[in-house]
């Protein structure tokens, strides 16, 4: 197993993907712009990129690669991840895939589109983090770090 990666900024599951990575005994850097408590662990890299868009992302994405998790909502910081060969979480748990990533960035740019297009700024924020949501994230961080391990 390589490292887990996790795009820390408006991470709800810092502290559950810590405890896994510390469970199995891999390094995780946790990468954002600044501002979060470190962790006193010593498996945990507290990693503060220089301000401005997407810094985080690129340090992760020039990074990662096979036998690495990622944990990310970012879609096209995940395409970047999958296509170096990592394994990539949403923090719901739900995958990125080469099946599916595709999708993921069509569907994207498409919500972009229609929430340019709206001219009152109407629609919904989605939908609250549940603890339903921290279990499968929990559940599929265990699967991929057993199967990055087995690759690796």
């Amino acid at each position: 197993m390589g490292a887990l990666y996790i795009d820390a900024d408006a991470c709800p599951v810092k502290a559950e993907a810590e405890r896994v990575a510390t469970r199995h005994k891999i390094t995780m850097f946790v990468v954002s712009n600044g501002g979060l408590r470190p962790s006193q662990n010593p498996l945990v890299e507290n990693v503060i990129v220089a301000e401005g868009a997407d810094e985080a992302d690129k340090w992760i994405a020039d990074r990662c690669g096979p036998g690495d998790v990622v944990v990310t909502a970012d879609i096209p910081l995940a395409a970047k991840c999958v296509a170096a060969g990592a394994r990539v979480l949403r923090h719901n748990g739900e995958a990125f895939t080469e099946a599916n990533i595709g999708q993921q960035l069509a569907m994207r740019d498409l919500m972009a589109d229609l929430r340019a297009a709206n001219p009152l700024g109407a629609g919904g924020s989605g939908r609250g983090f549940t603890k339903a949501d921290r279990s499968r994230f929990l559940e599929a961080l265990e699967r991929e770090i057993r199967a990055a391990t087995r690759a690796g």
